[in-house]
């Protein structure tokens, strides 16, 4: 009897086991205001169960029946618990901000990361910062953010860009972490990164070369574009100037339902032709543009743990460049990502990339269109994450590419050329204890046409309290690009342009040191840059090419040394008052008896003032910004037309200062309406250099937003 008797309680109790039912557990983090929060932690109390947000900031666990007890933590922001009940599947939990060191950042780690945890110094630039400056384009955003930052002209009025010391193809940006494709006089197409679809902005000064290759040199500029997080949305804005016949319009249409989502960005802006004249009374002409930017994003969760997201993009522009001649320009792309969450420690992307870079010159007085440079990039990339523990985290990544190139610079005999590239990374974070975060990585890139580089990285942070210190050493590279090594070109019938099959790669050893105070209300900090680059790429006069009559030849020559130092202050108060400055200081340190060619401005600050109120159903914003680069005098090498002799030759940059006020009311938090006045002390240089604002004075702008009501 006792045998049986244990037998039947045996069976009762496989059967109550059995019956108990694991219901699902679904929610999201986010903050104050709605923004989903990546990398929260969420944890059920009195249970060994942990999550870690994914991008979207969501959460899944899988539980008995009954009533559960959830804490979420996240660094930068207070702690939250919540009441569950298991099969709640819309569970929303809101974090409150401690301070300004919150913001989430992917570029620096590829993994999220607040800046208060990251170890590599890095800048955010929100949406609403970029709202507040009333910026119609990326380069504005970056100009006005960041000192040190210059955008100016290169020949025939092409935009380039000047990172304290370096230049467009040191400076690699992406798009939510991709390579854009194209480029005029080494600088990609800035009119192609559209600010109104624009998420974050996340700024590495110094070699990220580990994580992304060749060109991330000088800095690494990643724009996060926006995705969709509500039910529905729409979106509607325009903007009108009073001077250049500059206007912008833009619509945003969003929806999403169940786990589908997709969000659609349309925008057009442009500019009239306009001419300056100087003191001396010497004009130029200031080139119009109009341009059209069409992008989509379509998201899909085809279950809890994976997720796939799909993207295509078009672009058009067009310069007014003469009556007969109008130069275009094209880009085509799109790509998927698929994201797979695999257990609780380890997530896995895989992602294609496809970018399609055509210009063209069209004929307006016969109606006729002629391609002349086309670059076609196809992209593949395997990510992979383990965590070990919540201390000792890995990435280990590898990326292919196929790299096309057609371009009128090519001969005739060899208008286009092919490479193909290859990389492997890892990278392992490790946090030690409470106070120390250790970030150790190298990455090995393989180029078909010239062979092997390696580069390494090591990054440290000290924390304690409201103190962190940093400290950053890497390894960089700059692989020659297809018209590098193969050029062919008549300048003008002036002199001939030769590529050089022989390039080997820049090298760059960056040094980076900085301190950090911050906490609710202030965020200081100190940041020192030394970047020593070396076998530098730029072209060189041959006496003895063309048949003795000498022309121009990319060479690998000696190199030189970059130094800066930015510091950074931030202040906010519950009153609606806020208040941040940078300013930057860069030196150039040649080799030998070299002279400096760096045209880098050896000062210059950036600083903003803004107040915020909330009356009733509208919302006041006003915000007063101010821009100061110094004076520069740097040196330029001239060669004579028979190729005789070099000379080197004084030229400088008057300094000059910009400030900007811009006002905005939001009605029923839908309408806004923005006023701003550019140029406010009514600045015009006298003289019209490649690097001085085109201004013709003081401007007023007028815009205006529709976001209509989600609920």
């Amino acid at each position: 009897m006792r045998l049986l008797a244990a037998a039947w309680l045996l069976c009762f109790v496989v059967l109550a086991q059995a019956e108990v039912v694991a219901l699902p557990v679904r929610g999201v983090v986010v903050d104050n205001h709605g923004e989903a929060l990546a990398a929260a932690t969420v944890s059920v109390v009195d249970m060994r169960m942990m999550r870690q947000c994914d991008e979207q900031g969501h959460f899944a666990f899988d539980l008995p029946a009954g009533h559960y007890r959830l804490q979420v933590q996240l660094v930068g922001y207070g702690s939250a618990e919540q009441e569950v009940q298991a099969g709640d599947t819309a569970v929303v939990v809101r974090l409150r901000s401690l301070g300004m060191l919150n913001a989430i950042t992917v570029t620096a780690t590829r993994t999220p990361r607040t800046l208060a945890n990251t170890p590599i110094v890095t800048k955010v630039i929100s949406s609403e910062e970029i709202a507040a400056s009333d910026a119609s384009t990326v380069r504005e955003v970056l100009e006005q953010e960041l000192p040190g930052v210059e955008f100016s002209y290169s020949m025939n009025q092409q935009v380039a860009i000047n990172v304290q010391g370096t230049g467009g193809m040191s400076v690699l940006f992406l798009v939510d972490g991709e390579r854009l494709a194209g480029e005029t006089l080494d600088n990609i197409d800035y009119g192609r990164l559209n600010v109104s679809d624009v998420e974050r902005i996340e700024v590495i000064k110094g070699a990220a070369t580990v994580l992304y290759g060749s060109n991330a040199v000088g800095a690494v500029v990643n724009i996060i574009t926006k995705r969709q997080n509500d039910p529905w949305s729409l979106s509607l804005n325009g903007r009108h100037a009073s001077r250049y016949g500059q206007y912008g319009y833009g619509a945003t249409a969003g929806v999403k339902q169940g786990r589908w989502s997709n969000l659609l960005n349309m925008n057009t802006d442009g500019a009239s032709s306009y001419y300056v004249v100087d003191t001396d009374g010497d004009s130029t002409q200031v080139y119009g543009n109009q341009q059209w930017n069409f992008k989509d994003k379509m998201s899909l969760r085809l279950s809890d743990r994976i997720s796939l997201t799909g993207r295509v993009g078009y672009y058009f522009h067009e310069r007014d460049d003469a009556v007969d001649d109008k130069p275009r320009a094209r880009d085509f792309s799109g790509g998927l990502r698929l994201a797979s969450a695999i257990g609780d420690s380890t997530s896995l992307e895989a992602s294609y990339s496809f970018d399609r870079y055509d210009k063209s010159d069209f004929y307006p007085l016969v109606d006729k269109e002629y391609l002349d440079y086309k670059n076609v990039q196809n992209s593949c990339r395997l990510l992979m994450h383990h965590s070990f523990s919540p201390k000792l985290e890995l990435s280990l990544g590898v990326d292919a590419m196929d790299d096309y190139l057609l371009s009128y610079q090519f001969s005739a005999d060899a208008s286009d050329h092919r490479q193909q590239t290859a990389d492997l990374f890892a990278q392992a974070e490790w946090e030690p204890s409470a106070h120390w975060n250790i970030i150790g990585g190298i990455r090995v890139d393989y180029f078909s046409l010239y062979g092997v580089e390696c580069s390494p990285k090591v990054a440290a942070m000290y924390k304690s309290g409201h103190y962190r210190l940093r400290a950053t050493y890497a390894k960089g590279f700059r692989a020659p690009t297809l018209k590098e090594l193969y050029m062919d070109f008549n300048m003008a019938n002036i002199f001939n342009i030769y590529g050089n099959a022989d390039l080997e790669s820049e090298v760059s050893h960056c040094f980076t040191l900085s301190a950090e105070y911050g906490d609710e209300y202030a965020t200081a900090s100190a940041t020192a840059y030394y970047n020593r680059l070396g076998n530098e790429i730029t072209t060189v006069w041959n006496p003895a090419m063309s048949d003795g009559r000498g022309a121009m030849e990319y060479r690998n020559v000696e190199g030189t040394d970059l130094a800066s130092v930015d510091l950074a202050l931030r202040l906010r108060t519950d009153g609606g008052f806020a208040f941040k400055a940078g300013y930057t200081l860069f030196h150039e340190f040649p080799r030998g008896d070299a002279l400096p060619t760096s045209d880098t401005r050896p000062h210059s600050v950036t600083a903003q003032a803004s107040y915020e109120q909330q009356w009733s159903q509208v919302r006041m914003t006003a915000t007063l910004g101010a821009r100061y680069l110094s004076a520069a005098t740097y040196y330029v090498i001239t060669t004579s037309t028979d190729g005789a002799y070099d000379s080197y030759e004084p030229f400088t940059s008057s300094g000059y200062g910009l400030v900007k006020l811009v006002a905005s009311a939001k009605f029923w938090d839908c309408l806004t309406v923005t006023a701003t006045v550019d140029n406010l002390l009514n600045y015009r240089p006298q003289h019209y250099a490649y690097n001085s604002p085109y201004t013709l004075g003081r401007t007023y702008i007028v815009g205006l937003s529709l976001d209509l009501p989600k609920h």
